[in-house]
């Protein structure tokens, strides 16, 4: 078991002695309608995107809060996940010194990021159900291990991890243990943001781009500590979200039962497909989902990745990623696209 966690022992030192810019809209918070704006040297005119947008999204994030059930403090938002990520890296990884820990296969991100930003990437394969080493995890990381990623469910095998071994992870690795949730909405496992409290190195990651249907808008969500979300604002662009997005993402999160609609009918979705491909000869696999896609196992992963798009249905050949040999992965569609995939399918020689 560690010692107690302690966020100030794992900051880059240059990011403890940054301070941080300060921006005309962090200066000045009150926005009475009857106020001069004449501090941003923004163009006057207005035209609905002429002032620049809150830079801590205030609005946004009391809609995010109240639906998930987490004070404001402990939310941050990005530029998609992928900033977020990014973010983490650049306040808790020394270049050329740290190594963060990844969970084969999984979401390629971390790795690209992990080399951006100079820290060595410790690989440890999940087993043969898609489930992590705990142990051999904990034993591969070192004293400069600062982070572990967890992408639960699964990108690319859809599958979520068991709790217990998440649960072992976060008490006894050493550094921060980022949990990456961009499919939980189609899971039946509960989100980590339930526990968020109890573990002071957790960091919960979502998206709006899956089940919200927003993915255009390119909106991440983190969240954390209030002292680890303290560190990431002090580093983070003054205005990383733009005006149109926190619109478009007011908009929609206020259109009551959308998502929980939208959800409901890609798992009624998921099943028929499953089922499906269950029946299609040259599918030698399924594997289960938790998430808004399908692993299958296939005979030659190559040639009906290249037979599908002849036959203008685009999937994803998975067949290079570890322990994904010959497997195509299948984005649940609407039923008519799911039709033609199905169809197209059955027509494959």
């Amino acid at each position: 078991m560690k010692e107690t966690f302690d966020i100030k022992n794992i900051i880059r030192p240059t990011i403890k002695a940054l301070k941080p810019y300060s921006s005309a809209r962090d200066e000045f918070q009150g926005v009475p309608s009857d106020m001069v704006f004449l501090d941003a040297n923004e163009n006057p005119f207005e035209n609905g995107v002429n002032r620049y947008p809150d830079p801590q999204q205030i609005k946004l994030k009391s809609i995010l809060s109240e639906i998930k059930g987490i004070s404001l403090k402990n939310i941050l938002l990005g530029n998609g996940s992928d900033e977020i990520l990014d973010l983490i890296f650049r306040a808790f990884c020394e270049p050329n010194q740290d190594n963060i820990i990844t969970l084969p296969p999984t979401y390629g991100m971390y790795e690209v990021l992990a080399n951006l930003n100079a820290v060595d990437i410790v690989k440890v394969d999940l087993d043969e159900t898609f489930q992590p080493k705990v142990d051999t995890i904990l034993n591969a990381a070192n004293a400069n291990s600062k982070i572990l990623f967890i992408c639960s469910p699964n990108n690319p095998t859809a599958n979520s991890f068991e709790s217990k071994k998440i649960e072992k992870l976060i008490k006894e690795f050493q550094g921060l243990v980022v949990i990456d949730e961009a499919y939980i909405d189609f899971s039946k496992q509960e989100s980590w943001l339930s526990r968020l409290n109890e573990f002071p190195n957790l960091i919960v990651t979502q998206t709006l781009s899956k089940a919200f249907a927003m993915a255009g808008i390119r909106l991440g969500i983190c969240y954390a500590s209030e002292e680890i979300i303290r560190v990431l604002n002090t580093i983070k662009p003054p205005y990383n979200i733009n005006e149109l997005t926190q619109k478009k993402a007011i908009e929609l999160l206020s259109i009551k039962d959308l998502a929980k609609n939208q959800i409901q009918e890609i798992l009624k979705e998921r099943t028929i497909l499953m089922n499906a491909l269950e029946n299609i000869t040259f599918v030698a696999k399924v594997h289960p989902s938790d998430a808004n896609f399908i692993l299958a196992k296939v005979d030659d992963a190559n040639k009906r990745y290249s037979q599908l798009i002849e036959k203008g249905v685009v999937v994803r050949n998975r067949t290079t990623e570890v322990g994904c040999e010959n497997c195509l992965r299948f984005t649940v569609g609407t039923p008519e696209e799911n039709e033609k995939l199905i169809n197209t399918l059955k027509g494959l020689k």
